[in-house]
């Protein structure tokens, strides 16, 4: 399962590093922040969707929606010729994301036991953390060998290989119903877990900080004279699987709260260096930190909302989680449209952002801590 979701990750990360550039040749510059907006709108809206059709067709199902959407657009993005026509592409895309992790992530649940959610999610978000680093770091290379179009098709070949994986993991649904089209009716009970709502408020502040440095990193590196798009989450990756070696059980001994404050304080701290980098060296040691943020906060997220869920609604649990990365990242990437007018000048007052919504989730835990008893 982890294998197949990092090739999945990888897939369409690969990518994202040289869409910047993409647009701009289609003369659409002005628009790099909805390249990721467009593709978490629709991720966004998929999941009620993916979400309940995981708790009654299977997980399974779900996951292979979502590889399949990821294949087809790949092998499309060749043939983009306007930027409305990418942007619409983009927003297609956002389906995979929106079908496959939600899928996953309620698949690898089922099987976690209560008192080791910590340290399986932090196995889980390793393989996630390396697919994205991985593919954004192996972006500048692909394109050097095989052209853009050859990036697209080893994105699409990818996804195949995620798909297949996938034949060697068993349903952990008890008994999946066969497909309706009643199960595609959505009600708000299918879009939103309240008890998942505390884990939900934390995603959507801090994944505006991803939003942001998904977008303004490309950019950065360019300004920086740096050939390798990638080379923020390339030092990112490494610093994140090395930190979760070293507290992958943290929040199953101190709790998912007290973690939380710990990794997004140091979040914090990273979008402070990442914004105000002038160096490479500074640059590189922000990714670094970023990383260390990340390899805390993401998988004790994914584990806190594990804990919260009904067991019987683990799907929609999943999904209301990834609505809010949806909504924090797209919020982030807006951003960055308002903001950022293609100058290194503008580029702290976009971080400042993420960092202020950052300091409100930390805030937040603590007056949970305080003032919400709860084991979790």
């Amino acid at each position: 399962m982890c294998i197949s979701m990092f090739l999945f990750m990888t897939s369409f990360n690969l990518i994202l590093p040289e869409l910047n550039q993409f647009i701009t040749n289609l003369g659409g510059k002005e628009y790099k922040g909805l390249i990721l907006a467009m593709f978490t709108i629709s991720a966004a809206i998929s999941r009620p969707f993916s979400g309940k059709l995981a708790d009654f067709i299977g997980r399974k199902k779900v996951i292979h929606i979502g590889i399949l959407f990821s294949i087809l657009t790949s092998l499309i993005y060749p043939i983009s010729s306007t930027v409305i026509f990418f942007l619409i592409l983009r927003f297609v895309h956002g389906f995979s994301a929106g079908f496959m992790p939600t899928g996953a992530t309620a698949l690898v649940t089922d099987l976690l036991p209560e008192n080791k959610r910590g340290v399986g999610m932090g196995i889980w978000g390793t393989f996630i953390s390396l697919g994205i680093g991985v593919g954004q770091s192996l972006s500048f290379l692909i394109v050097k060998w095989f052209s853009m179009d050859g990036l697209f098709i080893v994105s699409s070949l990818l996804a195949v290989i995620s798909s297949i994986c996938m034949f060697w993991v068993d349903e952990t649904l008890k008994e999946p119903k066969k497909f309706s089209w009643k199960f595609l009716k959505v009600k708000w009970v299918d879009v939103f877990e309240p008890q998942v709502l505390p884990a939900a408020v934390v995603m959507f502040l801090t994944t505006t900080c991803s939003g942001i440095i998904f977008v303004l990193t490309v950019e950065m590196s360019t300004f920086l004279h740096i050939e390798n798009k990638g080379h923020f989450f390339l030092f990112y990756v490494i610093s994140t699987i090395l930190v979760r070696l070293f507290t992958g059980n943290l929040s199953d001994k101190i709790g998912r709260r007290q973690t939380l404050v710990i990794g997004i304080t140091i979040l914090i701290i990273s979008m402070i260096l990442t914004g105000y980098s002038t160096t490479i060296e500074a640059y590189t040691i922000a990714s670094i930190v970023f990383g260390i943020a990340t390899g805390i906060s993401s998988p004790t997220l994914f584990a806190w909302t594990a804990d919260l869920s009904h067991p019987e609604r683990r799907g929609v649990g999943a999904g209301t989680m990834f609505i809010a990365m949806e909504l924090g990242i797209m919020t982030g990437s807006f951003s960055t449209i308002l903001i950022y007018d293609n100058t290194i000048a503008t580029i702290p007052t976009a971080f400042w952002i993420g960092t202020s919504l950052a300091m409100v989730a930390v805030l937040y835990l603590i007056f949970h801590i305080i003032f919400k008893r709860s084991i979790y």
